[in-house]
């Protein structure tokens, strides 16, 4: 017998100039006759956090019957096509049950920490490593980029309190790599591109780079085309598609910049950045995408917008500010405005998970082969509540899905984050403020 399949090392990149692409699992990765399951190449278990801001209308988000089978509210009814990989927990709660003191500032920062922050407004922040620095510790420190944090707002140029007695630092991320140590999200989508597929440099070097018109793709088009002899079928399907997506990503981003470049009244726009929320959300989605499937990065956290964000919604007819209308007061008619928005997330995140769901990983998609947490620190807006958290898990990583999974009232989100810490080969006696593992993993 003769085997004529190309042989390629799982780190092969495709080089250029000032351009390192990294490139998704191939068939030509794994060793002859070797089946997948068994193979070094074999896809590994990704993590994602996906933050949503102001709480939620829980009556309209949390599922009527518990157990299998449930019926999708009008808020989760986007990601209904993914049933099969999804699972809705409730009855989860931050810290200090019942507490409205500190509101949106230990939403943000007690989500994935699982504790009460420090009470501060200087620079001594105090919190806990968030669970996604946990897993990126377990399944990251063999890729690129061991995690990756990005956000739709900036605003990291606040100092002082920005909610009453807490630092503008806990309402600026989410993650956390020590107690005392935020990390910093970013919201361009050309600094994020080039972190994961160029050279890094400053503002004006990545300006100089974009005035040469020259796409970071094109420097490694010749290596392509020479990888491409001798592949598989599949393989070289793979590669195209792959290598197409890069470049639709980074053809929206110049397309964005070059919007950019002829706003004479906004010269200190930030470059790369969309005027349209919905594509904002979109690139940075897609470029999380591709991310995982060129294995960059396997851990992910993003901020889709932050609390108290004043953002109005008129592409969807909103047109209060999402914080202020979020202050309901039982209003149906305010309330149904809040629905709106938090189906509309739900809708943008439902994109991402078609994206993820298409695109081939080992034996499966990259879906197949993550865990996603979509959720948020904060419960009923209008009453800055603790609890019942929203909270959705998604992907292969879920084991059994179309599950309501329905958690004795107000446990800490903390037993859920050692569930996970364990998923990820991490068993911790202690997470946070937890007082228990759940076992709702598969």
């Amino acid at each position: 017998m003769f085997l004529t399949k190309k042989s390629l090392p799982r780190r092969t990149m495709l080089r250029g100039l000032g351009a390192a692409v990294a490139l998704p699992l191939f068939d030509a990765m794994l060793p002859a006759l070797v089946p997948l399951a068994k193979a070094a190449a074999k896809p590994r278990m990704r993590f994602g956090a996906v933050y949503t801001p102001n709480g939620a209308i829980m009556q309209e988000f949390t599922p009527k019957t518990v157990g299998a089978g449930f019926e999708f509210t009008p808020i989760l009814k986007p990601l209904e096509p993914f049933r099969e990989s999804l699972i809705v927990v409730t009855n989860l709660t931050r810290s200090h049950p019942g507490s409205q003191f500190g509101d949106h500032a230990v939403s943000a920062a007690g989500f994935l920490t699982g504790v009460w922050p420090k009470r501060t407004e200087a620079e001594d922040v105090f919190a806990n490593t968030t669970i996604d620095q946990v897993v990126a510790r377990e399944i990251g420190q063999d890729t690129p980029l061991p995690s990756l944090e990005v956000a739709t707002e900036d605003f990291t140029g606040y100092v002082g309190g920005c909610s009453p007695g807490f630092s503008c630092a806990y309402l600026n991320t989410i993650s956390w790599s020590t107690p005392s140590t935020p990390l910093p999200m970013e919201i361009n989508p050309r600094a994020v591109f080039e972190r994961l597929f160029g050279a890094a440099g400053t503002a004006a070097e990545r300006r100089a780079r974009i005035e040469k018109e020259r796409s970071i793709l094109d420097s490694v088009v010749d290596e392509a085309n020479s990888l491409q002899v001798g592949l598989g079928a599949r393989d070289r399907t793979r590669l195209g598609d792959y290598l197409d997506n890069l470049r639709e990503i980074e053809r929206r981003i110049q397309r964005q910049e070059a919007r950019g470049a002829t706003e004479v009244d906004a010269p200190d726009a930030p470059i790369g950045v969309p005027d349209s929320f919905d594509e904002h959300v979109a690139l940075l989605f897609d470029l999380l995408a591709v991310a995982y499937q060129a294995d960059v990065t396997r851990v992910f956290t993003f901020m889709m917008s932050r609390e108290l964000s004043q953002r109005t919604y008129p592409q969807i007819g909103v047109t209060e500010q999402h914080h202020s209308v979020s202050h309901h007061q039982n209003n149906p008619e305010k309330m149904a405005q809040v629905v709106k928005i938090n189906t509309y997330y739900a809708r943008m995140y439902a994109k991402f998970l078609e994206k993820l769901g298409s695109t081939p990983d080992g034996d499966g998609s990259l879906l197949d082969h993550s865990l996603i947490i979509y959720g948020a620190g904060m419960a009923d807006s209008n009453m800055h509540a603790t609890d019942p958290l929203p909270l959705v898990a998604i992907g292969g990583g879920v084991g059994t899905g179309h599950r309501h999974i329905q958690l004795p009232t107000r446990t800490p989100v903390g037993d859920f984050w050692l569930n996970v810490a364990e998923k990820f080969g991490k068993p911790m006696e202690r997470f946070g403020d937890s007082t228990g593992k759940t076992d709702v993993l598969g």
